[in-house]
């Protein structure tokens, strides 16, 4: 590597790094933006589960406890 490269050469230098860089700054955003979508999706499934689990315990104890014949 030349120790005192021209203005020239560090102009092309610091240009293709920058460009590098955003390269990797959209790719990087593109990767983001689908793990929102996974995640969103994944928080919505445990939603579902979670409230299938309690109506289905809830079902459960009403079957396993049946009404006084004095409440039927």
């Amino acid at each position: 590597m030349n120790p005192n490269p021209n203005p020239d050469e560090r102009l092309e230098r610091v240009e293709s790094a920058i460009t590098h860089l955003e390269k990797l700054c959209e790719e990087l955003n593109r990767v983001v933006i689908e793990q929102g979508k996974v995640l969103r999706r994944l928080q919505a499934r445990q939603q579902q589960l979670s409230e299938t689990v309690e109506q289905s315990e809830l079902d459960r104890i009403k079957s396993t406890n049946p009404k006084p014949p004095h409440y039927q």
